[in-house]
């Protein structure tokens, strides 16, 4: 669909309307979310008209009018076309995930990286995920590994009930345990080196969240799935630029580390870019 958008609007909208339309958007459940710039706004019913024609399960077109922002990591949503909701169910590599995007964050286009992550996870680990929201890395990762406990943190009580909602859905009763905090203070008084791996899937915060990373890993190390924003020209190479700033950080805190695996996940804007790095952190002192 998304190579197609522009071949099925062609007939539609004039040749310079095409040329601003964004290359993608995202399809949540039965929900598709689009990004317009403010000279196609009064062409939103027609694209969000061809969007449900062509794809018969979608029930709702939302525009995002603003950025992910706040604590919360919320979108700026208007309604343009179908149910008047925000709330529906995704599903990815068999599992399933409530969530209201109005009030929660969530990506489909981490679903490759909650399933690579997933597949890394050996019987017996506990996890510590810090920025869980509404439990899409966690369950994941319960449905497709055998992690004893994945202490899934999230600061916004509305992603936690869905959380909680997920976990029964997904009859992970258990094995996933939600926990409403700031994941700074919840490391610190509860979570202090149980963990064999650490997800930090917040750019926003990750760089200033990985001391409480470190803590929450057991003596003997582990692994810190890391997540960031990084600028890079194209003489530059982004995994590079954030290796560097890690590994000046790390160093700068003693710690032993090796970086196993880097990409990038996605663009975000003109030369900037969000950045995955998995990080092996050998014994603490």
């Amino acid at each position: 669909m998304k190579g197609s958008l522009k071949a099925l609007l062609a007939g539609r909208l004039e040749t310079w309307e095409l040329k601003l339309l964004h290359k993608s958007y995202d399809t949540v459940g039965d929900i598709t979310v689009i990004r317009l710039p403010e000279s196609l706004k009064q062409r939103s019913k027609i694209i969000a008209e061809v969007i449900m024609q062509t794809q018969k399960r979608i029930k709702t077109v939302l525009c995002q009018a603003g950025p992910v922002s706040g604590d919360f990591r919320l979108r700026e949503l208007e309604w343009i076309a179908g149910e008047r909701k925000t709330e529906t169910v995704h599903k990815e590599y068999g599992c399933i995930l409530k969530v209201d995007l109005g009030k929660c964050y969530f990506s489909p286009r981490l679903s490759y990286e909650r399933n690579r992550i997933a597949h890394q996870v050996q019987p017996g680990e506990v996890i510590v995920n810090m920025f869980a929201g509404v439990g899409s890395y966690s369950i994941v990762i319960a449905k497709h590994s055998e992690a004893e406990k994945i202490y899934s943190i999230d600061v916004n009580p509305v992603a936690i009930h869905f959380m909680q909602e997920n976990v029964k859905l997904n009859k992970v009763e258990g094995r996933v345990i939600p926990v409403q905090g700031d994941a700074k203070k919840v490391v610190e008084e509860r979570l202090r080196n149980v963990a064999d791996r650490v997800i930090m899937p917040l750019p926003e915060r990750a760089y200033e969240y990985l001391n409480c990373a470190l803590l929450a890993l057991k003596p003997t190390g582990g692994r810190i799935h890391y997540y960031d924003f990084e600028h890079a020209k194209k003489c530059e190479a982004p995994i590079k630029k954030l290796k560097l700033k890690l590994s000046e950080k790390l160093q700068m805190l003693g710690v032993s580390f090796k970086v196993a695996f880097g990409r990038i996940v996605r663009t975000t804007g003109p030369n900037w870019y969000q950045v995955a790095l998995d990080i092996e952190i050998k014994e603490l002192a």
